[in-house]
């Protein structure tokens, strides 16, 4: 049981103001594994006021010092890399054979490269008689998902450090306990008092007054569309800046050329990884009429061949999913889909009578204008939808309200390159491309706005000044 009664604000362990504690459920035994403070109002405003008081010294800091903590999180982080990974498999439930390289080896590799890009804001544009100066934003709220906890936190908590700003951070309450250890780290490295602060507690408590208050010059959130919406109404009154990663309900464009047998295998594995808990998963297969029948039966081999268990079982590739809400959620969605007329092709396979479980689920015959076909998920479910030519098929790729994610698998790269620049989407993945933490990421339409890592994620930190002389 890890067990955390404080608040890290102003560089110390903190009593809070607000009353109780929330218990963190393991999504695979259904008991307590820890147990966090549930901040309030008050609490928000000693992070905010601590953080406002920090900045000015920190965003004057030089790059090159504000680069050795970065150096020095790093190397607390490869460190203590075990220790997270088994945190964050306790609190989410993703399987150990992904949760170390995905949730947090990956994470660090993202953080390394702001050692370098801290220097971009040494950098002075000259144009005609003017100066272009880049500053740091200021005070920056960060309102963190469950799914990929410590990967959306470093995304935004990286640059932002790099820039000169100062952070709160509002953990997601299903899974709050990497961030601790995280600011234990934090601690460790001696980052200045105020430039990183933490407050756990409801969204609609901390992370809303953290939204609204005038002292916060930023606001970076990711969670569902719904929710983003909410953050930049409560944002809108004072004008301050808001970056968004929301939902997604990405498209694997299969060319009739591809490696049939390799592109689909590839598709179920995408979306089942982290049990479909993953905004850019490609949840909906656009398949080539004349090869459906044979990707179906591909497809649904795949999933039943893929091992549900213990998270803690490194045979495992799917784990529970991270709550009891979430699994009824999707199972809602399973119905929905059924009675909309889709074909559950497999889904209804025995899972674990402990824990969240929820088994790989796949339908075809799907209408890309069903709603298990346009609206976000967010479990393991695949949606398999023919198409006639590739014309439709990017017709269909973009017919959806959001734009996250994409990916073609084509007979040549060069083909997929083509495809992929018709797609309406923040990225594309290739014939099987994996992530890139230097580039870009971010979304199109109601996915969001904004990006994070690379020198694009910078950019959301940093306000540009123009000085004429």
């Amino acid at each position: 049981m890890r067990e955390y009664s404080r608040l890290y604000i102003d560089g110390a362990w903190r009593t809070p103001s607000g009353q109780g504690m929330a218990e963190v459920i393991d999504p695979a035994s259904e008991s307590a594994i820890g147990r966090v403070p549930l901040g309030d109002q008050a609490d928000v405003e000693r992070a905010v006021q601590a953080a406002h008081r920090a900045f000015g010294d920190w965003s004057r800091t030089p790059s090159s010092v504000r680069a050795g903590y970065i150096r020095a999180l790093v190397e607390q982080l490869r460190t203590r890399a075990a220790d997270m990974a088994d945190v964050i498999t306790a609190e989410l439930g993703m399987p150990v054979q992904w949760c170390r390289s995905v949730q947090v080896e990956g994470p660090i590799t993202g953080l390394a490269q702001y050692v370098e890009l801290a220097g971009l804001m040494d950098r002075v544009h000259e144009v005609g008689n003017s100066r272009v100066y880049r500053e740091a934003v200021g005070v920056c709220a960060f309102i963190n998902p469950w799914n990929y906890p410590l990967h959306q936190l470093l995304g935004k908590l990286a640059p932002a450090l790099a820039a000169g700003c100062t952070v709160v951070v509002k953990p997601s309450q299903e899974t709050p306990l990497h961030a601790f250890l995280l600011a234990e780290m934090i601690d460790a490295i001696g980052l200045p008092p105020g430039v990183f602060n933490l407050v756990s507690g409801p969204g609609s408590k901390v992370g809303e007054a953290l939204a609204r208050h005038p002292l916060v010059d930023m606001v970076s959130f990711t969670g569902s569309t719904g929710a983003g919406v909410r953050v930049a109404q409560a944002a809108a009154p004072t004008v301050k800046r808001v970056c968004l990663e929301l939902g997604g309900k990405s498209p694997l464009l299969i060319t009739a050329d591809a490696d049939l047998g390799a592109a689909v295998r590839h598709g179920v594995q995408d979306v089942m990884i982290n049990s479909g808990q993953t905004c850019t998963a490609l949840t909906r297969m656009l398949l080539p009429a004349e090869h459906y029948a044979e990707a179906v039966e591909i497809a649904a081999a795949e999933a039943r061949a893929l091992v549900m268990g213990d998270p803690r079982d490194p045979a495992s590739f799917l784990g529970p999913m991270c709550s009891a809400a979430q699994r009824q959620t999707v199972r809602e969605y399973i119905g929905i889909g059924q009675a909309e007329g889709a074909r559950l092709v497999c889904g209804d396979e025995p899972v674990p009578e402990r824990g969240f479980y929820l088994a790989p689920t796949i339908f075809a015959g799907v209408d890309n204008r069903m709603r298990i076909a346009q609206e976000e998920i967010f479990g393991p479910v695949l949606c398999l939808i023919p198409y006639r030519d590739e014309n439709e098929a990017i017709d269909l790729a973009n017919d959806s309200p959001f734009g996250l994610s994409s990916a073609v698998w084509a007979g040549t790269s060069e083909r997929g390159l083509e495809l992929a620049r018709r797609i309406r989407a923040g990225q594309c993945f290739v014939n099987g491309a994996g992530f890139n933490y230097c580039a870009p990421f971010g979304g199109y339409k109601q996915s969001g706005n904004g990006r994070e890592w690379g020198e694009e994620g910078l950019g959301e930190f940093v306000e540009i000044k123009a000085v004429q002389v």
